[in-house]
């Protein structure tokens, strides 16, 4: 299975802002095992790809 295209590009703005799984993992209140397989796209709940974008966003705005 592979994964999907805003997966990529948000993993490429995560590092390029040097945001990190854990980051993420936290701003969601989930594991670092599952923000990888969101991003691996072996787990696809709805409306995920919105959620993480803000979540990131976020991330961001506190730095």
């Amino acid at each position: 299975m592979l994964p999907e295209p805003w997966t990529g590009e948000l993993i490429g703005r995560m590092h390029n802002a040097g945001v990190t799984y854990d980051d993420l993992a936290k701003e969601m209140d989930c594991t670092k095992s599952y923000i990888s397989m969101l991003l691996n796209s072996r787990k696809k709940p709805d409306g995920i790809q919105e959620r993480m974008e803000a979540a990131f966003e976020r991330v961001l705005a506190r730095r």
